[in-house]
């Protein structure tokens, strides 16, 4: 069995699901879906009994208060601590300089649900078996909706590895479209979310972003080079990482390669994107109302959801409305604006 590590990634500014979710605390370390915070529950999903090694946790100085309370007392795992946010390519590339050149690298989002964590366990030893022959696997999340605010991935030639394993070469990365045309990828059937999940050997990893990114390449490893170890902390060179060009993987690397492959996964995932995406995630379909917190009234209410850390809330015959109270802070909101919450003055000022 091929050992799967485990590369997550912690970081953001909390500003979509503000007033809760703040840049000093951002949604990963928050629980929001179930009794556990969505970067413990990434954790979990990761197993040493199902052939999955210590994780690897790549986050800046702020979060990692945050990142290692929550860590455990997990044997073996690191804590890849960036002096500074660069995108998810240098990020990844950090964590694969402190790899074997074989291994697989599992890199997942820490603020992520995923309600199925058995069907994310199979896509990943999936993913894994194409990785270990050279591919570069997203995972194709399963689309259930016309989502716009999503990445596509258009499935293209059934492969295989030599144990079996099934997946498809990814014949297109799609930017994120517009209504009609996400309407179009579902009718037509053979698109995929892109939920930025991966899994790709280290060394196929670097040799791609060597060939694309090469500045990203050797800026990383000089910086992992001359870094130093503290305990499970790791600091890359802070000079020599500043230097270091942003940019996703996905630009780097999944979109420039000629390996590019896909699994696909129907595991009830979420990227809690939005205070609407929570509020699904909590299991609204649409007529139903969540409440949660302190002492909550809702009276002739349809689609409404409350968090409130403590202050009595009362509506009365609202639909669609998201109500948030979080210390001094209300954040009132349409389902439909909740895309421009983190526009506003308290999420934007942290």
């Amino acid at each position: 069995m091929v050992m799967i590590v485990p590369v997550i990634l912690c970081g953001g500014s909390g500003t979509r699901l503000w007033p809760r979710s703040r840049s000093a605390k951002p949604k990963p370390f928050l629980p929001l879906v179930g009794d556990c915070t969505l970067f413990e529950a990434s954790l979990r999903r990761c197993p040493a009994d199902l052939g999955f090694a210590p994780p690897v946790v790549v986050t800046g100085q702020v979060h990692l208060e945050h990142v290692e309370a929550q860590l455990g007392g997990i044997a073996g795992a690191q804590v890849l601590v960036e002096p500074v946010g660069r995108n998810t390519a240098a990020a990844i590339a950090m964590a694969a300089c402190r790899l074997p050149d074989d291994a697989v690298m599992l890199v997942c989002p820490s603020d992520h649900h995923i309600g199925n964590p058995e069907a994310f366990a199979q896509a990943a030893l999936a993913a894994a078996a194409l990785a270990g022959e050279g591919w570069l696997v997203s995972f194709g999340i399963e689309p259930h909706a016309p989502e716009t605010g999503f990445g596509y991935l258009k499935r293209g030639e059934a492969i295989e590895s030599s144990r079996g394993t099934k997946g498809f070469r990814t014949a297109q990365f799609v930017e994120k479209p517009d209504l009609e045309r996400a309407k179009g990828f579902l009718a037509e059937g053979g698109y995929a979310w892109n939920g930025g999940i991966f899994a790709f050997r280290v060394k196929d990893f670097m040799d791609e972003l060597t060939a694309h990114r090469p500045q990203i390449a050797a800026v990383i490893r000089e910086a992992v080079a001359k870094g130093t170890q503290d305990g499970q902390r790791f600091y890359p060179d802070a000079e020599t990482f500043k230097s270091v060009e942003s940019d996703s993987v996905d630009y780097a690397v999944m979109e420039n390669t000629t390996r590019a492959a896909m699994v696909p996964a129907d595991m009830d995932w979420s990227d809690i994107g939005n205070w609407d995406a929570l509020h699904i995630a909590l299991g609204a379909d649409g007529t139903a109302n969540t409440a949660r917190g302190g002492d909550i009234e809702l009276i002739d209410c349809r689609n409404v959801l409350v968090d409130t850390d403590g202050p009595r809330v009362s509506v009365i015959g609202l639909e669609d409305v998201i109500v948030v109270v979080d210390g001094n802070d209300i954040m009132i909101t349409s389902i439909a604006g909740v895309q421009k919450v983190g526009k506003l003055a308290g999420a934007v000022n942290q």
